[in-house]
């Protein structure tokens, strides 16, 4: 791939300089339809050190309005940032839509060197390389305009233009290790990078090759192909993205209408026994999940008032509170309906070591957003699929995920809501909402059975609350957990 750097000639000085003049031009008029259509576009710019990818973005973003780009830069990770997901800092870095976020850097330079430092083994790159894919072609899936640059220049040119700039001391600091070790290493260096180019081409986020022999030549080219981009973004944007088929093993799940809710009661003394002895285990479990640093990922889903609240907090009763937070999940903010739908959901993942629970989730999308008509129905379809390789990135990282249906019957959710109404310390638990959404109590049961039958994985189970008795779901979930820590801190 590296060799169609060379496949355009570059154009006479004259001729260059109109061309260029010209694709400005088109920029300009380009950038006011994006922002009309709400657009987001990411641009990766990676390349040979001294290749000037600093130069380029500088000038391709002198020719777009200052509110609506950012420059993100991205050095090796540090310590913190492992802690995380591989690509949670560069999903964290997303644009909102309408406006340009250029990588100077990503994802690509990340795994490049850990190859080249032998720290990736084959399984592992290519895990990597899976993530990678997935990762682009969400975005692509989900509105974004994608386009990856990569700035070629030959050995001897990167060798000539590190002399230049050792020459003196103003700029000899841009010269750094990794520039000398890649051009005393550039034959091993050219082979890593051509394998990853070619493994993450993809039509819907090809790789450009340019040839970065000169300044305006450069700009001219990424111009060229980020004009052609937005075009066909703007042709394309109505058109429906073709949905996946779902690839993952799947546990089968009962309807909630064959999910039996009698019989599942305790005493007042069997539920103070279970719940000491299950919070006590729990505490032992969450220090040596912080020794182990294994994140912890619990998500609740429920109907409104069966109970998610109360058992959520006999489970934070049993964790140290440095190690844990709860995220209560309301509407999105405008910041956040501006992005991919799970981007709210990157930017809340523990730490390793840490519990994160989620009270409400990313399974919004197939239910509330799907109901309400907060998204099109591509969207909601295509989400199983995207969820479902949410969470497989997840548990590659090393995450435990377990994931809370609460249920019960619309008997009792009545009860409950009446109780509140009628009691004004609680009246703030009802909402005018909740009881409108009562009245899809049959569409929303629909909607939830598709979604546990499609979402529940072998490596990210749905567990079934019953909770017309409150005590049996915190003792139940309480023991869930327990379970599925012992069985991974073995």
């Amino acid at each position: 791939m590296l060799e169609n750097a060379y496949l355009n000639e570059k154009p006479e000085k004259d001729i260059l300089k109109a061309r260029l003049k010209e694709q400005e031009d088109v920029l300009y008029y380009s950038l006011q339809k994006l922002k009309e259509k709400k657009i987001p576009v990411v641009v990766v710019v990676e390349g040979w050190g001294t290749a000037g990818k600093g130069t380029l973005i500088g000038n391709v973003i002198n020719n777009i309005d200052p509110r609506f780009y950012n420059v993100a830069t991205f050095d090796m990770p540090t310590d913190l940032e492992k802690r995380k997901p591989f690509l949670c800092r560069y999903f964290e870095a997303l644009p909102e839509a309408g406006k340009f976020r250029f990588y100077n850097t990503s994802w690509m330079n990340e795994v490049v060197i850990d190859r080249l430092k032998g720290d990736l083994s084959d399984s592992e790159y290519e895990q990597r390389i899976d993530s990678i894919r997935r990762f682009e072609r969400q975005l692509t899936d989900n509105g974004y305009l994608v386009l990856k640059f990569f700035m070629h220049i030959s050995k001897g040119e990167q060798k000539d233009r590190i002399k230049e700039l050792q020459s003196t001391k103003d700029t000899k600091w841009r010269v750094s290790k990794s520039d000398l070790w890649q051009n005393a290493h550039y034959d091993e260096c050219a082979k890593i990078i051509e394998k990853y180019l070619e493994d993450t081409n993809a039509s819907t986020a090809p790789w450009y090759i340019v040839d970065a022999k000169s300044e305006k030549w450069t700009e001219l080219q990424v111009l060229d192909r980020l004009n052609e981009g937005i075009e066909i973004a703007l042709q394309n944007q109505s058109q429906a993205v073709p949905l996946l088929q779902n690839t993952f093993p799947l546990v089968k799940m009962p309807k909630l209408k064959d999910v039996s809710l009698e019989g599942v009661e305790l005493t007042e003394e069997e539920y103070k026994e279970k719940l000491n002895a299950l919070q006590d285990r729990l505490s032992e479990l969450h220090n040596r999940l912080y020794r182990k640093r294994v994140p912890l990922i619990i998500a609740y889903e429920g109907w409104d008032a069966a109970g998610k609240g109360g058992n959520i907090k006999r489970i934070t009763e049993a964790l140290d509170p440095r190690g844990y937070e709860v995220h209560p999940i309301a509407s999105p903010e405008p910041h956040e309906k501006a992005r991919h739908y799970l981007w709210r959901f990157w930017t809340r993942l523990p730490k390793d070591g840490h519990v994160a629970i989620f009270d409400r989730t990313w399974y919004g999308r197939v239910m509330v957003e799907r109901l309400e008509g907060f998204c099109s129905e591509n969207d909601w379809k295509r989400a199983y699929n995207e969820i479902n390789e949410f969470e497989k990135e997840l548990t590659d990282w090393g995450a435990v995920i377990i994931k809370f249906w609460v249920q019960i019957d619309k008997d009792t959710q009545l009860e409950r809501f009446t109780e509140r109404q009628n009691t004004p310390e609680k009246q703030w638990k009802i909402t005018d909402e909740d009881w409108r959404n009562r009245e899809k109590w049959d569409v929303y049961e629909t909607a939830i059975n598709e979604m546990i039958r499609k979402t529940s994985t072998k490596f990210a189970p749905w567990h079934i609350l019953e909770s017309v008795d409150k005590k049996y779901a915190r003792i139940k979930a309480l023991q869930i957990i327990v379970d599925e820590l012992e069985k991974r801190l073995k």
